[in-house]
This record gives C-alpha cells, sequence and structure tokens, in this order.
C-alpha cells in the first residue's frame, strides 16, 4: 500500500495501523437524476402546450422550476456529450452522431478522455453512479462483445449500466446490455415487455441496491429513455387510448397547443404561431387515406409519450416510497426538438424513409392497425413534428429554434423552497447544467483525471436563476452547429438576437445567407431582419466564427451520411479484406459492428455437421420488420430476405445430407432488385429474384446460430436455434471499397440513428 500512513514496527505492539477512507460527499448531499427523452419538442409535455397526458412530468413542472426558453444541440449525441460533460460538444469530440470518427479533434465518435464526465466526477467525490437507458456516445465498431470497453458508460464513471449502445432500438425487442455483457431481454411482448418499463424497473433496483446496504451513499442516476425516438411503440391499451383523437388534423391541433401555451404562460402573449414548414400541406388538402395514417401516426407518438410519462412517475414514485425524493436533485429534458425523419407523410417503417423508398399512404394504410406495435417501426410527418415545436420552425437537425429549444424541468422539493412551481424564461442551454449541479453540490471539477489534464467546464451555472426568478440570464452567449446548420445567440442591451443559417449540401460556407431575429420580440423566428440591420447581422457572424475557434468548432464539415461508412482497418471488426468468420456460440453482434448482409455482393458460406431432423437458424439479421436468414428446415436448406414483410424465399431443391455439408448462399445487387442463389456442397440448388434489394434492414444486428429479437422469417418461431452442429460462418463482401456502395451503405448507417 504505497499510501499508508500507520507505522509498521516488529511487533503489533509497536505499530500503528492505518484505515484508508474512501471518499465521501458528506451527511445530507443530494441525490442527482437526469431524466432525458428523445426527439420529443417544446410543445409536446402537457405542461408545455399538448394535449397528450403527462401528468407525472407535469407534476414535476408543477413542484419545481420549469425553464420556458432552454436549448440544446440539433441532435441526441452531442446533447449527451454535452449534458454529461458541461463543455462544448466540439470541444469533448462529439460535433456529430457518434458514429463520425473524421481524424478531427472535434469528431472523435467519444467523448475525449480529457472531459471527465459528471459520473466520473461525482464516483471520485463517493457517489454511486448508476445508468439505465440509451449511451450513444462511442463509436459503432466498438458495441460489439468484442470491445474495446473504454468508452462504454462503465468506462465513462458509471458503476452500473442496463441498456443499449446506439442510436435507436425497438423499444419490445431491445438489443440489451447489463454493465459490459449484451444481454437477452428478461420477457417478451407477449408476456408484456416494454424497454421503458424495464429501464425503470432496473434503475429502480440498482437504487435499491445501493440504499438498502448504504443508506448514507448518494446516488447520480441517468436515466435516458430511447422514448420518444423511433420507432414510436407502446403497449396496446396506450395506443387504444388515443384512438379518434387527432383526426382533426395537425392544423386545428397546433393551433390548440399554441393557444394553451399562451394560457400556461409557456410562451408570452404577443408571439408568433410560425408559418407551415415548406413541404407540410395543409390538412385539408390531404387526401383521406393521406389523413388516416397521419393521425394513425401520430396517435402512435402520443401513447408512446403518456406510457414514458407513466414510467416516469413510477420512477418518482419508487424515489418517493424509499424517502428520497425530496433531497434529489431531478432535472427532467429533451435532447433535440421533434423529428423530422418520417418525411412528409409519415411512414410505417422509418428505414423505407431513410433509404429513399417511396412508401404510398394508399399502401400503408393497408397495415394501420400494425401502427405503434411490434409489427411496424413507424415515424410521424412533418406536419405533427412541427406541432411538436410549436410554436416554432423547423425541426432536429437544424439549428432554427424547433430544432434546438426543447422543455426542461429541475425538481428539489429540499432545496428549491419558495421557487418551487415557478417558471423561468432566462437563456439557459445543456452544458449549464452540469457546472449548476458542482455548484450546488460544491463541487469544483478537477484539473486532472486519470493523469490526463482538463479541459475547462466551459458551461455557466444557472444556479442564481433557480434562486432567483429575477435574476439575469448567467450565459449570455452561445454558439450552435450541425452538419454546417450555424446559429448564435447572444444578448445585447436586455434584447436576445439569434443569426442563424440554414445550410444546403455544397453551399459556400462563407456566402451562403444567414437570417437575424430579436428573439425578445419574435421568439418564433418569423421576421427575418437581416435586409434592415445588416451591420448588427455581420457583428453576429463574425462572434460566430470566433466562438468557432474558441470551441473546436472547425473544420466546418457537411458531410453526413458517407460518415457512417466503416473505415477498413484489420485492428478493427472490419477488416481490409472484409471476410468476417463468426464461430458460435456468439453473443448477438450489433448493426455497426456485424457484416453488411445488404452490401453489393455478399457471399455466405457456413459449414454444419448434423443428422436427419437437425433444423435452426445458421444466420440471421433484422426482425421480423426487415431482414434476411439462412437456416435449415424440413431437411431443406431455406434463405428468406424479408423486404419490408414481403418475403422472397428460396428453398433448396436438394436435401441437406447428414455428416459434414457446406451450405452457402450468394446475393447480388442489381439495380434497386438483385438475386439470390443457395447451394449445398458447392452445387446450386436454388435462385429468385429479389425484387427490393434493401440498402439495410433494421436496428437489430445479427445472430449466428440463432435468430434473436423477432423472428426474420414467419417459417419459424425465434429463437429457432440450430440443434446440429454448426462449425463457423463466413462472410465475404467484396474484396475493398466498391465506390458505388458508398452511399448505399451510408443510407444504411444514418438510418440507425
Amino acid at each position: 500500500m504505497t499510501d499508508f500512513k500507520g507505522t509498521i514496527g516488529r511487533t503489533l505492539a509497536d505499530s500503528e495501523p492505518h484505515f484508508e477512507e474512501r471518499p465521501h460527499p458528506g451527511d445530507g448531499a443530494p441525490n442527482v437524476v437526469f431524466v432525458l427523452l428523445d426527439d420529443t419538442g417544446f410543445a409536446q409535455f402537457g405542461c408545455y402546450g399538448s394535449d397528450i397526458d403527462t401528468p407525472n412530468i407535469d407534476a414535476l413542472a408543477a413542484g419545481g422550476v420549469q425553464f420556458t426558453n432552454f436549448h440544446v444541440t440539433p441532435v441526441c449525441s452531442p446533447t449527451r456529450a454535452s449534458l454529461l460533460t458541461g463543455r462544448s460538444q466540439h470541444a469533448v469530440g462529439m460535433r456529430g452522431l457518434s458514429g463520425w470518427v473524421t481524424g478531427f479533434p472535434h469528431s472523435i465518435g467519444q467523448i475525449s478522455n480529457a472531459a471527465a464526465t459528471v459520473a466520473e466526477v461525482l464516483r471520485d467525490e463517493g457517489y454511486a453512479t448508476l445508468c439505465a437507458g440509451k449511451w450513444h456516445l462511442m463509436p459503432g465498431n466498438a458495441i460489439s462483445a468484442a470491445g474495446p470497453f473504454d468508452q462504454w458508460p462503465l468506462g465513462r464513471g458509471f458503476e452500473r449500466f442496463y441498456g443499449f449502445l446506439p442510436g435507436e432500438t425497438d423499444q419490445f425487442h431491445p438489443e440489451l446490455v447489463r454493465d459490459n455483457t449484451h444481454i437477452d431481454p428478461p420477457t417478451t411482448p407477449e408476456e408484456g415487455y416494454h424497454l421503458s418499463e424495464d429501464l425503470v424497473d432496473q434503475l429502480l433496483q440498482m437504487i435499491n441496491d445501493n440504499k438498502g446496504l448504504r443508506r448514507d451513499r448518494p446516488f447520480f442516476a441517468y436515466l435516458p429513455f430511447g422514448a420518444t425516438h423511433a420507432p414510436h411503440q407502446a403497449p396496446q391499451k396506450y395506443l387504444d387510448k388515443y384512438r379518434g383523437h387527432y383526426d382533426e388534423g395537425w392544423d386545428v391541433v397546433r393551433q390548440r397547443w399554441f393557444d394553451r401555451q399562451v394560457e400556461l404562460g409557456v410562451i408570452d402573449p404577443d408571439t408568433a404561431l410560425a408559418p407551415r414548414n415548406p413541404g407540410v400541406q395543409p390538412w385539408d388538402e390531404l387526401s383521406d387515406n393521406e389523413q388516416r395514417l397521419a393521425a394513425r401516426l401520430q396517435e402512435a407518438f402520443a401513447a408512446f409519450l403518456d406510457h414514458t410519462d407513466d414510467q416516469i412517475g413510477r420512477f418518482v414514485d419508487g424515489l418517493r416510497d424509499m424517502g428520497e425524493l425530496d433531497n434529489t436533485i431531478l432535472v427532467l429534458l429533451s435532447d433535440n426538438g421533434a423529428s423530422q425523419e418520417g418525411g412528409a407523410s409519415g411512414t410505417m417503417h422509418e428505414i423505407k424513409h431513410f433509404q429513399g423508398i417511396k412508401e404510398s399512404p394508399d399502401e400503408a394504410i393497408e397495415r394501420i392497425d400494425d401502427i405503434g406495435g411490434p409489427h411496424s417501426h413507424t415515424n410521424y410527418p412533418w406536419g405533427w413534428a412541427q406541432c411538436g415545436n410549436s410554436p416554432f420552425r423547423w425541426y432536429k437537425t437544424l439549428t432554427h429554434e424547433g430544432g434546438v429549444h426543447v422543455p426542461m424541468v429541475v425538481h428539489w422539493p429540499a432545496g428549491l423552497g419558495d421557487a418551487a412551481g415557478t417558471k423561468r424564461n432566462q437563456f439557459a442551454y445543456v452544458a449549464d447544467i452540469v457546472p449548476t449541479v458542482y455548484e450546488i453540490l460544491g463541487i469544483t471539477a478537477p484539473d486532472t483525471h486519470r493523469g490526463i489534464q482538463q479541459m475547462p467546464v466551459t458551461g455557466h451555472s444557472f444556479a442564481s436563476v433557480l434562486d432567483d426568478a429575477d435574476a439575469p440570464a448567467t450565459n449570455r452567449l452561445q454558439y450552435f452547429e450541425f452538419g454546417g446548420n450555424r446559429a448564435l445567440i447572444v444578448e445585447r442591451d436586455g434584447v436576445w438576437w439569434k443569426a442563424v443559417t440554414r445550410h444546403l449540401p455544397g453551399a459556400d460556407f462563407d456566402t451562403e445567407p444567414w437570417e437575424l431575429f430579436d428573439l425578445t420580440a419574435d421568439p418564433s423566428e418569423c421576421h427575418d431582419l437581416a435586409d434592415t440591420q445588416p451591420d448588427r447581422l455581420a457583428e453576429l457572424i463574425d462572434l460566430w466564427w470566433q466562438e468557432a475557434e474558441t470551441h473546436g468548432v472547425l473544420p466546418l464539415d457537411e458531410r453526413r451520411l458517407e460518415l457512417f461508412i466503416p473505415r477498413l482497418d484489420d485492428h478493427s471488426v472490419h477488416r481490409s479484406d472484409r471476410r468476417y468468420i463468426y464461430r458460435p456460440p456468439m453473443t448477438p453482434i450489433p448493426t455497426r459492428t456485424a457484416a453488411s448482409l445488404t452490401d453489393s455482393v455478399v457471399d455466405i458460406t457456413a459449414r454444419i455437421s448434423a443428422v436427419a431432423g437437425n433444423e435452426g437458424a445458421l444466420l440471421a439479421t433484422g426482425n421480423e420488420n426487415s431482414g434476411c436468414s439462412l437456416f435449415v428446415q424440413n431437411q431443406r436448406l431455406v434463405f428468406d430476405y424479408n423486404a419490408f414483410g414481403d418475403h422472397t424465399v428460396i428453398e433448396s431443391s436438394i436435401e441437406v445430407p447428414t455428416g459434414d455439408c457446406t451450405l452457402s448462399v450468394h446475393l447480388e445487387r442489381d439495380g434497386s432488385g438483385g438475386w439470390a442463389e443457395v447451394s449445398i456442397d458447392g452445387q446450386a440448388c436454388g435462385r429468385e429474384t429479389i425484387p427490393l434489394y434493401l440498402m439495410t434492414f433494421s436496428s437489430t444486428g445479427a445472430s449466428v446460430g440463432m435468430d434473436h429479437g423477432s423472428a426474420v422469417s414467419a417459417r419459424y418461431l425465434a429463437p429457432f436455434a440450430f440443434t446440429g452442429t454448426l462449425h463457423d460462418v463466413t462472410i465475404q463482401l467484396p474484396d475493398g471499397r466498391d465506390p458505388s456502395q458508398d452511399d448505399v451503405t451510408a443510407k444504411r448507417e444514418w438510418s440507425r440513428q
């Protein structure tokens, strides 16, 4: 023991023991909880204007401080990085989604080790640190069972983790991780499983495990739900609750939500309701099927949020029952505005939208009753997204208010006093939350952590604003940037100004037009002052470039889709020879780390030893909504290519022999379609045309020797594990990068975020 401070003599009588004391934050130190929702717009909570039932969130707002001028980044990973560090997202290496690794410091696919997370800091102060939910803060090629694990939650300060690592997951069949191990869900949808309920169950158990044995030890709990990111999925009783609720359409509902925002004092009465965004049609001009589909998609979103609110209520009740709620600083927020990723009409399968597959409402309506359940992967149309962002313009990914202005509530019965039940209109930003917590707890962020010099915490504590409704905002200058979309908000002589530009691909960063808004008089950005106040606009643009230099925003990079193309490296899961050899038993392989079975040419070869009657899946990827599966059934080799429920099934014309044999399938793209051929011991024995050869299947990865999650093929029930001996499965993709495949691969990866 190098830090032993006692003395050691020849005997115990002339020796003095020393007992190391672990850090402790002190008696009465408050717990800290961050509850994060995904893709939830400013207006979508009941206490922010909507008619969606969110009584538990509303109660937190009524008993806490409700912020009405709170801002985040336009997308999830950067907001999470800023939330957990109290620093600029670019400075800590997360300018975009966590899969984007570009070789520049602002886009390393993870939080820089020079920016300790709040979990790392509080753990070192003696807190228990617990997380249940979505991570999305590490490179995609590191999320498999092969690691590396240094940027998993347990590597960044959390002592316990239960949830999922990539940007989205199926709520009924999630790809789960407990600590550093991939696991199966504890129950099935047929048994009532839903991820949001499971997350709350697990987090409450973690807290009980801690408090039941160490009542003295406070906890930091991070609860980032998958809700309300697509797919919008909820238990049936919640879906039934909203049937017919939105048949009036988004124009009527948006006006009603806006009026309620004014009534609640969430927005100033003089605020204008922004006009419809381009691409949003008047509801009355939609066809009957367009209206039916759009209304049902909004019902699914409302059901999903309502269900999530009930889980938040269960969590709060759990804290109350254990006597911990009063002394818990609970911060609830969204990571960005409502999503535009459902397209103009909405979609039964969001994956279609990202592949440029036009799904007409007349086609989608045939499966309208699947919406919101395990047989769909839905996202709502632009009109409902703008309704959710009321009164603002635009959506997630953009730096206009619709993308970055979101709800935030701080609840702390023991600490807020007379402030409970009040609102704050002072500007605040996501990076300001951690400095506020540090100030309340009396903690100073370390200068070094694990021997690494730390970058400064640049957020601004708003603790003074919590105490005093009339206190000035502490953050009076904030930049925004994502994919070339840029903005800057600054206070000048009591007036809040915003310069913003919506970057279009290929536009010149230096000459593209900016807009200028007086947010004090025009918070919904309806009146562009760029032409009437060019000098002020020029000042703000120059200031944006200065902030960009300060916070590591440069170089500006408009790339998005192509950044999901995996880099080939013999020291990673994606080797330069593009040859993958999987030997069971294996943990299911997440999408970003598995071989791409939608590449332009795919050869899959399985070596087996079998006796008569052996059957089961050899390799499967995706789920019941879309995917492909190679399996043995009734002594035949079968390949099922599932393109959003349209199955191309190839069954071998000869039997699978007993003993050792080699089973193969060859897939090849041909325009928008393709073909597949199965072989046994090198003999071709079945071939079919694939009408729609997909660019991606789903957010569900691959499994070897079984089909985990929901069954890809309707010809069996999952997991349909192979009952013979599967020696290995080899997948060979085109040797070297196929340039024609780059855009395909990019769109596939974007669909998973």
